[in-house]
């Protein structure tokens, strides 16, 4: 059987509905594909979903200050439409701790500063006064658990850190994803659930469709890899890696959601906090538990995944180096005797900034490496696929003459050069999930 649409999105996560939404409103007919049997139910279902507005970049900080001013007004973005209801953002803040491994966040108050995005430097006092639950002693740098320098207090205290006001987190990243989709179905989109593609058809150098697992042909002129995990999969699939100088791989993470020690008073008015002296971020979550994860310091092992399709989701010794180094910070926390969260994939770029951006195959985009920190920015890189692809099926050469987006929200212009699979690596970037 042949199926036709104007544009196939190859994945349903949080930015591959945000894509099929943005499209939708352009008025092209959009097919929505994933093998899942729901939208969100990949990696997305796995994130923190923290929505905060400093990476190291300016491309990546002006990305994600347009990006919260959507979840702000989250209502006014995707409309009523989802008859389960929609996210709620939780505007919590986030305190950022110094550290000589963030030049004491220098670099990044810079980038806020030429953005316009507020901050506060707080001291070890104000931090001791609004968190009191906190260890103020440096740990670092952080080290595995069987280094002998392990949880050894060293002879000084962190450096005080840099709270933003404008961040927090979503409050189940899946049901962002169905928010979404239902959106986008509203704009005209099609969600194809169940079905997994295993050849992307060309005509000459133009793309023409694609074939799925069951034998159905689903003819299109254009494209979309929003495949998280499996995106370079799919791109090897369409033949378009020799092209690339960046690419993806996926990335295996464990994430750890535990109760929170009652003295801590962990709620929606404690901040997402990023530790890079224990190497570790938490953020609360709903309910009175803590939800904590790696940011990828030096001593631990990248544990990479050949087959996204196939790989283990059982906890590892990670999770308890993760659950002590947190420890450190706050020292009431304890560590439960069965390990709970969630094993999942992100989809990582070489230097963790995203890819979107057209092809070396006509009529084939993708917005790749998004795993880990772009779950914020799904409702403008929807805006920017669309406009990459509205430019381009026009006869622009967004290759030699990159697209300048106008961010509508801020103001701001960002040169979609930053995040073309032909750059060079971004060498202002964390190369962390902090991107």
């Amino acid at each position: 059987m042949t199926k036709t649409a104007d544009v196939i999105v190859i994945g349903a996560g949080v930015i591959g509905a945000a894509t099929a939404f943005e499209l939708a409103k352009s008025g092209r007919d959009v097919l929505v594909i994933d093998r899942l049997p729901a939208a969100g139910y990949g990696s997305t279902s796995s994130s923190a979903a923290v929505i905060r507005c400093y990476y190291s970049t300016v491309e990546g900080s002006s990305l994600a200050w347009e990006s919260y001013h959507a979840w702000k007004k989250w209502p006014d973005y995707v409309g009523d439409f989802d008859e389960r209801g929609l996210v709620q953002f939780r505007e919590n803040g986030c305190l950022a701790l110094k550290d000589e491994s963030n030049k004491l966040l220098a670099p990044v108050c810079a980038v806020m500063e030429s953005i316009g995005i507020p901050y506060e430097h707080w001291d070890n006092d104000t931090i001791k006064a609004k968190m009191p639950f906190f260890d103020m002693q440096s740990y670092g740098p952080p080290t595995l658990s069987d280094h002998p320098d392990f949880g050894l207090p060293q002879d000084r205290e962190i450096t005080g850190g840099v709270f933003f006001p404008n961040a927090g987190y979503v409050s189940d990243p899946q049901l962002a994803a169905h928010n979404l989709q239902r959106a986008a179905e509203h704009a005209g989109a099609i969600f194809q659930f169940n079905s997994e593609i295993c050849a992307i058809r060309r005509d000459a150098n133009r793309i023409s469709g694609v074939t799925l697992v069951n034998g159905d042909n689903i003819d299109a002129p254009i494209v979309v890899n929003v495949g998280g995990p499996n995106s370079q999969r799919v791109n090897d699939m369409a033949g378009v890696s020799n092209g690339m100088n960046v690419t993806t791989r996926a990335l295996r993470k464990e994430v750890c959601y535990v109760p929170a020690p009652k003295n801590v008073g962990l709620d929606d008015a404690s901040p997402f906090v990023s530790d890079p002296d224990v190497g570790s971020f938490y953020r609360p979550e709903f309910g009175g538990k803590l939800v904590t994860g790696s940011l990828e310091p030096a001593c631990d092992e990248l544990v990479w995944v050949d087959d996204p399709l196939d790989f283990d989701r059982s906890f590892s010794e990670q999770w308890t180096t993760q659950m002590m180094r947190q420890g450190m910070r706050i020292p009431s926390l304890g560590i439960p005797g069965q390990a709970t969260g969630v094993v999942d994939l992100y989809d990582v770029s070489d230097d963790w900034m995203p890819i979107y951006d057209c092809s070396d195959l006509a009529g084939y985009y993708m917005a790749c490496g998004t795993s880990g920190n772009q779950f914020k920015n799904a409702p403008v890189a929807g805006a920017l696929i669309t406009a990459i692809i509205d430019a381009a099926e026009s006869g622009h050469d967004h290759d030699n003459d990159p697209l300048q987006f106008v961010l509508p929200r801020t103001g701001n212009s960002l040169n979609l050069a930053a995040f073309s699979r032909r750059r060079e690596l971004n060498q202002s970037s964390s190369f962390s999930v902090l991107g």
